[in-house]
């Protein structure tokens, strides 16, 4: 069972202190997951944050895969989404062939802030979280080497499906000890563990926030594993018609069919 929030937004929740989240209720009733079309738990009001290269094994295959030496940076790389990208969970993500033949997938935890913060330590990184959820950066990998940076190839409609839901902080516990699969009609073609990242989620708010100021409701996306498509041999790239999910422990599956034409 899941609970409505009429003409209020998870946003709207998110934005409230502690002690107002605990007296906020709504009147809405309970109705069954079963018949529910899940929207995108949350839209940030700006672009999604990511971080590229934050799994040793995927930083490794991309070396590769571009005949690079394999170059681990001191600091996150970070880059955005646009807010534009963002895609329900069960929905079709509809992309265009005229754009790119090279659509690529990543499975991600994705992280929501809870409270504005700004400078945050890395000790108490953990407290300014809401919760988390599921994500998939669907890259177009052809704009991306195209363009020489990440934006564009990041940005394009639909490409950034999250949910299915999100799971309070205090129910994940330690976000660095979560399995994470990414499956291609039915095949897995992504599996690690988040304690294979390279910066923590801690450390991550830590050097995003410095000097900058964060907002409730604003996503982090933490980066993702080795398997991507782009990395495999040969190369492998979404098909119309594919159904990918993306399995989290302690949140679920995201699942979304893509449609390309």
């Amino acid at each position: 069972m899941i609970r409505t929030i009429g003409t209020q937004t998870l946003r709207d929740y998110i934005e409230l202190a502690p002690h107002e989240r605990i007296a906020w209720h709504t009147p809405d009733p309970l109705v069954p997951l079963a018949g529910a079309v899940l929207d995108a738990p949350v839209i940030p009001s700006r672009n999604v944050f990511c971080v590229g290269r934050n799994y040793m094994e995927h930083a490794l295959e991309g070396a590769r895969a571009f005949g690079r030496e394999l170059k681990l940076p001191d600091a996150p790389t970070f880059f955005t989404k646009a807010s534009t990208a963002i895609a329900p969970p069960g929905g079709t993500l509809h992309l265009e062939a005229s754009v790119s033949p090279e659509y690529d997938f990543e499975a991600e935890l994705a992280v929501v802030i809870g409270a504005r913060c700004k400078n945050v330590r890395e000790d108490h990184a953990l407290g300014v979280i809401f919760g988390y959820t599921a994500l998939n950066d669907v890259t177009a990998r052809d704009l991306q080497r195209r363009h020489g940076q990440w934006f564009k190839g990041k940005s394009l409609d639909e490409s950034c499906p999250i949910g299915p839901w999100i799971v309070t902080s205090d129910e994940i516990g330690d976000p660095q000890s979560l399995e994470l699969s990414l499956f291609v009609n039915g095949a897995r073609k992504q599996h690690s563990n988040t304690s294979q990242m390279i910066f923590t989620v801690a450390r991550l708010i830590a050097e995003l926030s410095r000097g900058m100021t964060l907002l409730p409701g604003d996503v982090i996306a933490t980066g993702t594993p080795e398997g991507v498509g782009f990395a495999r041999t040969p190369p492998e790239f979404l098909r119309d018609g594919d159904r990918v999910e993306v399995d989290i422990e302690k949140i679920g599956r995201l699942t979304n069919t893509v449609s390309i034409e």
